[in-house]
């Protein structure tokens, strides 16, 4: 039997890992004009967002949220599925 993992502790992970990536890639757009192309998705897919430094917070929490929930889904699907 396969070890069972923990939902909560990859929601975290990931959304940790999801917000600093927006975060910093807004930040980069706003000093350098680095990622165009992804802030554009960005402006798109999350309400209030835009490219600045509080835009970048607003993107950090929308990628918490969102890393969160597809962390937390895929680790409890993969539990239900190697039982």
């Amino acid at each position: 039997m396969a070890n069972k993992l923990s939902p909560s502790a990859a929601g975290f992970a990931l959304g940790i890992s999801w917000g600093l990536c927006i975060f910093f890639t807004t930040l980069a757009g706003a000093t350098i004009g680095y990622g165009k192309a992804l802030t554009d998705i960005f402006d798109s897919i999350y309400p209030g967002y835009y490219v600045g430094i509080g835009g970048s917070i607003i993107g950090l929490f929308y990628g918490l949220i969102d890393g969160f929930i597809m962390g937390f889904i895929v680790v409890w699907l993969y539990n239900r599925f190697v039982r």
